[in-house]
């Protein structure tokens, strides 16, 4: 998933390669780095840590218990002579040398559940993380669309002021030449000024928008962050043309959101499992081996280790008869956890549901939106240049001339908004139905 959230804005994208910090971050860049500095995606990281940790806890029931134990001690007072029997008053030292090997043998297969239960968690854990590297992705991406948007408007503004400063020169040779009146470049003036003033504007949104993305990296050297000069051309693709129930049931098996509260529901009947364990016998073997030392014996330390050892072995059953209602209510509060997964599974479910829904509105309503602001900028173009004509020939003034000219950057600004707004529509979709790149 993460692969492939980074591939479909990444179009024609080459990521910069190097030991410090790239100069102009591309958007494989800049969703990379995310995903390598963010403190929620570090948070979940440990999560899965934690639960890889757990597993093997789970696991480690399975294997036997083995410890030793010695002791070492002084008796001072009145004690029995270990070789004469009788009552002494005396000092004595004494030393014992043991280990004991214990394991389960059966316990309701609580062992076995729990380790199942682990790997259920670790999964969960691992989905959340996809999840979280998705979201971010998502809001990398669309912060970085944004910033093309106003990019892209401030040079549109440039060029259109480019125009009128020819149109500048245009007239003030015409007024030096006495063909037309020194009043007629005022208007243009005027615009030019105005203009001026839209592109300073603009100026200050793409820092914004800089300042904004660098802010969701964590880059604090907002000065010197900028995005590499790229241009996304409009996906062809038939997301549109697919029934929207196949989509629904495509997201259904590919969201993350499902996955976890999947996972979820059968941690909690696991656990439920392991609740119910605790009503039946288990079963140890156990096995001891002592051996003991003591100054008063005419032996040596060798030989009486080996005199005086041991085996202590055994089975220990214990039957569960009443506990206080302990395990009887364990287990309704873990029937009560299972029903509120069931719930929470299918709030998911309906939740997607809506979301696939909204998704497909959106990007039913931006293919319309980019597809009327496109016939717009052609027909406003069309209009601008026969305004053009007949201003360069006399049979307009300037400031005709001028409110067509605004006419058509109103439309090719809906246009940079409608694009991106469709490319980002249509990649959310797409993300819901599964699609993947050919790797």
């Amino acid at each position: 998933m993460k692969r492939f959230l980074i591939s479909i804005f990444c179009l024609a994208t080459t990521l910069i390669v190097a030991q410090e910090t790239p100069k102009r971050w591309t958007l494989e860049a800049c969703i990379s780095y995310a995903f390598e500095n963010n403190i929620s995606i570090k948070q979940s990281q440990l999560d899965i840590e934690d639960a890889d940790v757990n597993e093997r806890d789970a696991f480690g029931n399975f294997l036997p218990s083995i410890n030793l134990n010695s002791n070492l001690n002084w008796n001072s007072g009145v004690t029995q002579n270990n070789v004469t029997g009788i009552l002494e008053n005396q000092t004595t030292r004494n030393f014992t040398l043991g280990g004991n090997v214990g394991l389960n043998i059966f316990n309701g297969l609580d062992n076995w559940k729990r380790l199942q239960r682990a790997k259920l968690s670790k999964l969960a854990s691992s989905y959340s993380l996809e999840q979280m590297e998705d979201d971010i992705a998502l809001a990398v991406a669309n912060s970085y669309l944004q910033i093309l948007v106003s990019k892209q408007t401030r040079d549109l503004l440039i060029s259109q002021n480019e125009i009128t400063l020819q149109q500048l020169e245009q007239t003030q040779l015409q007024i030096d030449a006495g063909t037309v009146p020194r009043g007629a470049i005022l208007e243009l003036e005027a615009t030019d000024a105005d203009e001026k003033r839209q592109i300073v504007v603009a100026e200050n949104d793409v820092k914004i928008s800089l300042i904004t993305l660098a802010q969701l990296l964590l880059i604090d050297d907002y000065e010197n962050f900028e995005i590499a000069d790229e241009n996304y051309d409009v996906p062809v693709t038939d997301i549109l043309n697919r029934d929207i129930d196949d989509i629904i049931e495509q997201a259904k098996k590919e969201r993350y959101e499902i996955l976890i509260a999947e996972t979820n529901l059968d941690v909690s009947k696991k656990d439920l499992e392991i609740a119910r364990s605790a009503y039946f016998p288990s079963l140890d073997g156990f096995i001891s081996y002592s051996a003991r030392e003591s100054e008063n014996l005419p032996l040596d330390f060798i030989e009486q280790l080996y005199t005086f050892d041991g085996l202590f072995y055994g089975l220990r059953l214990n039957i569960p008869v009443f506990n206080g209602l302990s395990v009887r209510n364990n287990v309704k509060r873990n029937k009560i956890n299972v029903q509120r997964q069931e719930n929470r599974l299918e709030q998911a479910e309906l939740d997607l549901e809506s979301n696939v829904y909204q998704a497909y509105v959106d990007a039913k309503g931006a293919a319309k939106a980019y597809d009327a602001a496109q016939k717009a900028v052609d027909a406003q173009q069309i209009a601008f240049d026969f305004a053009k004509e007949r201003f360069d020939v006399g049979s307009s003034n300037s400031f005709e001339l001028n409110q067509t000219k605004i006419r058509l950057t109103n439309t090719e600004n809906r246009l940079i908004q409608a694009k991106y707004d469709f490319i980002f529509r249509i990649k959310v979709l797409e993300l819901f139905f599964g699609e993947r790149p050919v790797e």
